[in-house]
């Protein structure tokens, strides 16, 4: 992920150890998966007696979604449950016009 954003160089981390609350969203996103990916494994095999079939899957699950879950847990806490922080499109421009009405 990038430290700063592009367009108006808003910095990412917060503060040292935000992000370990990302750490929920991904726990909730793995479970969603987890769950999503066994119901759709019993509705396409039936079979509802083998624990390693319903393992390997839940597991499969979470490693292949594992880059989206990092990367959008964070983005979630820090655009939706972080209050206090707001995008705003424009602060680049209003940065340019503060330069050049000095």
């Amino acid at each position: 992920m990038n430290s700063h954003c592009e367009y108006c160089g808003l910095r990412y981390e917060r503060e040292p150890g935000y992000f370990y609350g990302a750490m929920y969203v991904t726990y909730a996103f793995a479970i969603a998966e987890m769950v999503s990916a066994c119901m759709a494994t019993y509705i396409l095999t039936g079979n509802d007696s083998s624990f390693i079939l319903y393992a390997t899957v839940a597991i499969m699950s979470v490693v292949l979604m594992s880059p989206f879950n990092y990367r959008y847990s964070r983005i979630i806490l820090m655009y939706w449950l972080t209050p206090g922080l707001r995008y705003d499109p424009n602060v680049k421009k209003k940065e340019v016009d503060v330069k050049a009405s000095a």
